[in-house]
């Protein structure tokens, strides 16, 4: 079973560096919308400091989205999801490899270059390591709820939309704890560990509800 998975894991992630560029498109959109927030509220250093934390969490959030609507596509177009489905493997741990693959591709390069956009945001470095820790420890639930949406929307032509209106309100709590925890990671007055402990327990509750609800959908839809 775990070499299953690691097969699972490492042709995913193949095909996704291959064809799918989803590690430069994530990037390079979560760049754009950073570059225009001064362009939209102006240059003021202090209010840029002030939103960029939640800035940065939104970008990261609407980057994570790309790509997603593909994460089971190709298996359904070529037919690999009828095996997966008649595999010994559980179809849980199936989803839990393919959205591990996504988070490498997507979810962690947003959280290595974050301290790099935060430049932009006039964000001191406490503030942008903050982002990027914590970046690193949520984005993994929204792939996780995103891989719910996509499993729903496997079998329709152009569901990135359906996936984006189903995955972004389930998407919410991650995004407030998230930028609490930032925040809180550069005031003495507000406590850090409280909301990064949420979002760790939000991590561990989207991992196993969005496989379960993952692995549902892609039953139902055979």
């Amino acid at each position: 079973m775990t070499a299953a998975l690691g097969a699972i894991f490492t042709r995913d992630l193949r095909l996704a560096l291959r064809h799918g560029g989803g590690a430069a498109l994530g990037l390079v959109f979560f760049l754009l919308i950073v570059a225009m927030t001064p362009l939209a509220i102006g240059p003021d250093p202090r209010l840029l400091a002030r939103i960029g934390p939640a800035m940065l969490w939104l970008a990261a959030v609407l980057s994570t989205l790309l790509g997603l609507d593909r994460l089971f596509q190709q298996d359904v177009e070529d037919g690999s999801l009828d095996l997966l489905r008649l595999a010994a493997t559980p179809l849980e741990l199936v989803v839990l490899a393919k959205a591990a693959a996504h988070w490498v591709v997507t979810g962690l390069p947003l959280a290595i270059a974050a301290p790099l956009y935060g430049l932009l945001l006039a964000l001191t470095p406490a503030e942008m390591l903050a982002v990027s820790v914590t970046l690193l420890v949520g984005t993994p639930a929204l792939v996780f709820i995103g891989a719910a949406g996509a499993a729903l929307t496997a079998g329709m032509r152009r569901g990135g939309l359906l996936l984006a209106i189903i995955s972004l309100p389930l998407m919410a709590p991650v995004l407030i704890f998230g930028v609490s925890a930032t925040q809180a990671a550069t005031d003495v007055t507000s406590p850090f560990l409280q909301p990064v402990l949420f979002l760790s327990a939000l991590v561990l509750f989207s991992g196993v509800t969005g496989c379960v609800a993952a692995a549902a959908a892609l039953r139902s839809g055979g």
